[in-house]
């Protein structure tokens, strides 16, 4: 392995580290466990290509510390969820990028994740329908083994609702043919917004899905990738709960 590529590894652990206090510091420990353990790896990474036995021992010192800090907050996120008083809110302000579908849902999804409820009025309109699609696939991509989608959201009543139920036909096969069930209901009384794991993760959003900016044009940053594209401001609160309500 060739300095530069050591050097590469150093840097991309100190700034997933750097990350991992930030989030730690600010009371977002289970995405912070998330960057803790994937910069514990990039230094593990980088002392087992490293020869100079005094740089060996810096690095696992500072390899034990993240690790005994990594461990002090799994403790602690285990007992909340076990008390079922885990809460934690992200706020997301006005332009701010970096809040991708991956990024925002990553540290609550799980191998063990196989059934999810999504519960959101507004999956209706193009770029609504095609964020749920963007949700989809991200679940898709993910580690987990999710096996039935349950979404449960409105139709407008002003409106021809023919590309609704035809988006939402062609995806239910989409995902049919990848071995993931889509369960669609609509109800004309559903205002709250809500995505539940059957992990244990409820995950609430202002916004629901639909927190993006519409892009300046087709060809501008952030019109593709979603972690450059500008949000409206919103909160999104997280919870744990042993038990996972179905709709």
């Amino acid at each position: 392995m060739t300095d530069n590529h050591v050097s590469g590894m150093e840097a991309s652990a100190v700034s997933v580290l750097k990350r991992a206090v930030e989030l730690d510091q600010s009371g977002r420990f289970q995405e912070s466990l998330v960057c803790y353990q994937e910069g514990i790896q990039l230094l593990i990474d980088v002392l087992k290509a490293l020869k100079d036995e005094s740089k060996r021992g810096h690095y696992r010192d500072k390899i034990k510390g993240y690790m005994d800090r990594a461990e002090q907050i799994k403790a602690h996120v285990n007992q909340m969820k076990e008390d079922g008083k885990y809460h934690e809110q992200i706020k997301i302000s006005e332009d701010a990028t970096g809040y991708s579908y991956e990024a925002l849902f990553k540290p609550y999804i799980s191998s063990a994740l196989s059934e999810v409820w999504v519960e959101d009025p507004y999956i209706r309109h193009t770029h609504q329908l095609y964020n749920f699609l963007r949700f989809c696939e991200m679940l898709l991509k993910s580690c987990s083994k999710v096996k039935k989608i349950h979404l449960l959201t409105s139709q407008d009543e002003q409106a021809d609702n023919t590309q609704q139920s035809s988006a939402l036909s062609e995806l239910r096969d989409s995902l049919g043919a990848e071995g993931v069930t889509l369960d669609v209901q609509y109800s004309s009384t559903i205002h709250d917004r809500e995505i539940r794991f059957d992990n244990g993760w409820i995950v609430k959003i202002g916004r629901g899905l639909d927190y993006f900016k519409k892009p300046k044009g087709r060809f501008s940053i952030g019109y593709c990738d979603y972690d450059l594209r500008r949000c409206h401001e919103t909160s999104v609160d997280i919870f744990h709960t042993k038990h996972t309500k179905t709709l």
